[in-house]
């Protein structure tokens, strides 16, 4: 949605924080946060309540029980090194868990429980650090390497990013004194200026972070120190301060500078997290070249170096993205983490610049990447996402770490364990990304079941229902609870995927309600002096649809992918059961284009023929998020054509 509005405000000096994760001071949209927002039914309220009710309880039971936590007890103790357990980043993994336990605290409301949980870790954090305010389990004491000694690899800068992160969602959402988090937060802060502000070193840490965390700390706490420390460690990137390593310093996005960048390459987390810090930077100095380069990078990059699911990454040995085209799905790593900095860095862009590109991108991603790393019990995940499994595999472990890569079933816990908490905090926080305001006017961007009470840019009170069953159908019911002064105006994202777009008004006695409606590529626009009990009713068509592959990747020449709404689906050996082609060799089998494809109220089903027999079934899709979750199967996504 591209409006007029020009600018909007953070936080004002002196009023309540808000309680989203990104607060920008400048901008085309405001964003509203959890006490403005909550997802109130369907998929994504089902996903929050097992993330609150299981996921957060895995995550801190598998922190303690591989001594992540514990690392802060024994850096407290001087029991390190030799005590410590896992790797480099281990800590910024506790980081992430209490910033998923701030939004959820935030979110329930009353949650006594998650309170102590949250305040006891942060004791425990507190207490390992050190008087100058550096923070870390891994370095500066004896027997260990000594600070800033590993910027490559030792992943210090990013675990404070976490903990600046963590810090931010604590300030915004905290009803009570202040645990000590937000004091940890700024002596880390503080030292990490000392020691890399314009006189200081001249480096970056290799793994971006801290200029994300840098950024809303500063924003959050209004210390323009912190702004220009995130502006300087963007700013270095490219200059090549860290080592070469065998996939080139690209892999650190320290090739290039992040202006001069064509698009994002080398590791795909770090390149969102880097991006996403950038669009801060740009948004808060006021950078518009720097805003229009990276425009520019998210536009090549999803055209060029994105799979239909969202997923980025299609590189193994370094996590990485690979050059334009390169999109192989058997392949495909499409790491969690990296569908997480994407949907970062595409919602710091919407709010920027506002355009429904970057929501419809937003969507695809959450759907697709994100939705489908954990199970439906919140207990078990995926760290990589793959396009096509051709083997079955076997059932995860328990009580078993997987390697990183295992992509055949969903693992509870990995050596790498960077995606479970990360979920965890997406999940927890995930009604800030549904709405946005401007003066004159409420975004709704991704759709749900939700409630929305707001104030716009000019006073006026804003409270509607939001009433859906997406994505299973494309109708969206918008009640508006209270009288309006004055005009204003309501939009609705319009899919770039929709067959067809309507929208209609009516008063609470049923009858067509006046009002002023645009109906254009992106956005359904209603323009009205509202009034209590008023409908806006859109429709979008959900229709299943084939996707054709861009013919210059290789990889999928010849297929097509199958769509409805904005869930990718994906045929899954598990259904061939009951059918005329139980049995048949999953690598013979075609899909008939010809014929049409099948709605099934929410799912789909085609029509497909084995090559070599000739034996045909209509067969049940199944959402590509939900694969796997029957059993070990083959699965894939591009299906090759009859």
């Amino acid at each position: 949605m591209t409006l007029t509005t020009a600018h909007t405000t953070g936080t004002d000096a002196g009023s309540a924080p808000r309680a989203v994760p990104v607060d920008p001071s400048s901008g085309v949209l405001r964003p509203l946060g959890l006490d403005d927002v909550t997802i109130t039914g369907g998929l994504w309220a089902r996903r929050q309540h097992v993330n609150g009710t299981a996921t957060l309880d895995h995550v801190e039971s598998w922190l303690e029980r591989e001594g992540w936590i514990r690392n802060f007890d024994l850096a407290t103790s001087g029991g390190l090194p030799s005590g410590r357990r896992g790797r480099e980043f281990a800590d910024s993994e506790v980081y992430k868990y209490l910033e998923a336990l701030a939004w959820e605290i935030r979110r329930t409301g009353d949650s006594p429980w998650l309170e102590e949980r949250f305040r006891s870790i942060v004791d425990r954090v507190a207490a390992a650090q050190e008087p100058d305010g550096y923070l870390n389990t891994r370095f500066g004491r004896p027997g260990q390497g000594d600070r800033w000694s590993d910027l490559e690899w030792g992943h210090e800068l990013y675990c404070l990013g976490h903990l600046f992160q963590a810090a931010v969602a604590r300030h915004r959402t905290q009803a009570t004194a202040d645990d000590g988090l937000v004091a940890v937060a700024v002596r880390a802060a503080d030292l990490v200026c000392d020691v890399f502000g314009p006189d200081g070193l001249q480096r970056v840490c290799g793994h971006a972070e801290v200029e994300v965390g840098l950024a809303e700390l500063g924003r959050a706490l209004g210390n323009d120190r912190y702004v220009k420390q995130a502006r300087l460690f963007v700013e270095r990137h490219g200059h090549q301060s860290l080592a070469d390593v065998e996939w080139s310093r690209g892999y650190f996005q320290d090739d290039v500078t992040v202006v001069e960048t064509d698009a994002l390459h080398g590791h795909a987390v770090r390149a969102n997290y880097l991006a996403s810090g950038a669009v801060d930077v740009a948004t808060e100095t006021g950078d518009a070249d720097l805003l229009r380069s990276l425009s520019d990078q998210w536009r090549r990059t999803i055209d060029r170096r994105t799979y239909v699911t969202g997923g980025q990454g299609s590189h193994h040995q370094d996590e990485a993205f690979g050059q334009d085209w390169e999109l192989p799905p058997d392949r495909a790593y499409s790491e969690t983490c990296a569908g997480i900095g994407s949907v970062m860095f595409s919602w710091r862009l919407l709010l920027a610049q506002g355009g429904s590109e970057y929501a419809d991108q937003i969507e695809r991603t959450l759907f697709n990447v994100v939705e489908t790393s954990p199970s439906d019990d919140g207990r078990s995940f995926y760290y990589a996402n793959t396009l096509h499994q051709r083997t079955p595999g076997a059932e995860a472990d328990p009580e078993t770490i997987s390697p990183r890569a295992h992509s055949s079933l969903r693992a509870p816990w990995f050596e790498v364990s960077c995606c479970p908490p990360n979920t965890a905090r997406t999940f927890a926080s995930l009604a800030a990304y549904v709405a946005t305001s401007t003066d004159h006017g409420l975004q709704i961007h991704q759709y749900a079941d939700a409630s929305i009470r707001t104030v716009l840019g000019d006073g006026q009170r804003v409270a509607v229902d939001v009433a859906t069953s997406w994505p299973d159908d494309g109708d969206v019911i918008v009640t508006v609870l209270e009288d309006s002064a004055d005009d204003w105006t309501l939009s609705l994202r319009r899919p770039a995927w929709a067959t067809d777009a309507r929208v209609s008004v009516h008063r609470a006695d049923g009858q067509a309600a006046r009002a002023e409606t645009v109906v254009s590529a992106g956005e359904l626009r209603v323009s009205r002096t509202f009034r209590a009990g008023d409908r806006v009713v859109a429709s979008f068509g959900t229709s299943p649809r084939l996707t054709k592959p861009d013919p210059r990747v290789d990889a999928v020449r010849g297929c097509v992918a199958v769509e409805r709404g904005p869930v990718v689906h994906a045929l899954e050996s598990t259904d061939l059961r009951g059918t005329a082609l139980e049995g048949a060799t999953f690598a013979d089998l075609r899909i008939d284009v010809a014929e049409p494809l099948v709605d099934l109220a929410g799912g789909v089903a085609a029509t497909l023929q084995d090559r070599v027999t000739g034996d045909r079934a209509v067969v049940a899709l199944v959402p590509y998020h939900r694969w796997a979750s029957r059993g070990p199967s083959e699965m894939r996504v591009w299906i090759p054509v009859l």
